[in-house]
């Protein structure tokens, strides 16, 4: 007999003593009355692991609702999570072990990386709750690791910035590639990271798939000469479709490691992140003088109201012309012509 967490007792049985030796009671006993102290039954139940509800999540809600996320979501729990808690059974995984696990990415991986892992083992707990009588989550108010206003960035790289981060990616393969094709297009990491070869043209015009469940995308870009040249560099593997090739017939993954001996080439500067280059490319079209609707247009953000429903404009020519602006102010930026000092003119006698 022991008493839970609230004061109930609670009684259990350890076995039956005619075939069980008083050494392996004693040993049973002391871990039943340490479980009913915790809150737990007094024996783990045999239910399902983290694993297998995971899978059964991952089946009926993600891709049943066809979430965009679904790559990242993916690699995330398999990066992070499963490896913890894989085996563990879902019902003996508390509060503790989720402040843990949090702890851990974000010691490791930063305070959004562990905020994503928890928006993740959130979705599972609940999604598990509405199919189990009992089930209570252990998530509760608090546990995020960095606040909203914190994530809304507005970080731009400057232009000592842009040219140390060039050209330390001019020597960084294919990850290098990545980052300067980013910072030519105004993309996001997602979108060019799976670009495959046949989305490119023979004259440069990449087109851009769109998902079932996206908003809006760029569509269609013609892309500078300087975009088609680290495209065109990039080496063909095999069979593999994709321009950033990965492994097997897949694209580059593993962003974190690579991020991290990126950075270690750079000198010293301010945290930054791949998303970053998106808000500064779209800055330095404005620095072009690009105009904002065709900048935003480069993006693939969909205008909204009346415009959305009667401009049927594809913008092929202005978001080339945008584009162009941006490779020429870039290629300033990293190649800086001799400034010449104009000559003072003479007094007059």
């Amino acid at each position: 007999m022991a008493r839970d967490p609230g004061g109930k007792q609670v009684w259990s049985t350890i076995g039956d003593c005619k075939v069980m030796p008083i050494a392996e009671a004693r040993t049973r006993a002391r871990e039943m009355l340490q479980r009913i102290r915790d809150g737990l039954p007094a024996v783990a139940p045999r239910g399902e692991t983290f694993g297998t509800v995971a899978e059964n999540w991952l089946k009926r809600h993600v891709k049943k609702k066809k979430l965009r996320s679904e790559p990242e979501i993916a690699r995330m729990l398999n990066a992070y999570i499963l490896p913890r808690w894989k085996d563990r059974p879902f019902l003996e995984i508390r509060r503790s072990d989720v402040a843990a696990l949090l702890d851990y990415a974000e010691d490791k991986h930063g305070g959004r990386t562990a905020d994503y892992i928890l928006a993740i083992v959130r979705s599972i707990m609940n999604f598990h709750a509405t199919r189990h009588d009992t089930y209570a989550p252990p998530i509760v108010k608090g546990m995020r690791r960095t606040e909203p206003k914190q994530r809304e960035r507005e970080r731009i790289l400057d232009d000592d910035e842009i040219r140390a981060v060039w050209r330390a990616a001019e020597s960084s393969g294919t990850y290098g590639a990545l980052i300067r094709l980013l910072l030519l297009t105004a993309q996001r990491r997602e979108k060019v990271v799976s670009m495959h070869w046949d989305d490119v043209s023979v004259d440069g015009e990449w087109t851009i798939p769109t998902d079932e469940r996206e908003k809006g995308n760029a569509g269609t870009l013609v892309l500078p000469p300087l975009a088609i040249g680290v495209i065109l560099a990039m080496p063909r593997l095999g069979n593999n479709p994709y321009v950033f090739a990965g492994r097997g017939d897949g694209p580059i993954n593993g962003f974190s490691k690579s991020k991290q001996r990126f950075d270690a080439e750079l000198p010293k500067m301010p945290g930054w992140t791949l998303h970053d280059l998106r808000r500064t490319a779209r800055s330095l079209m404005s620095r072009a003088g690009v105009r904002p609707e065709i900048a935003e247009k480069v993006l693939g953000h969909v205008a909204g109201g009346v415009q959305a429903v009667y401009d049927r404009h594809s913008y092929r020519d202005e978001k080339a012309d945008a584009l162009a602006h941006l490779a020429t102010l870039l290629d300033g930026i990293v190649h800086p012509r001799d400034k010449v000092t104009p000559m003072r003119k003479r007094a007059r006698q």
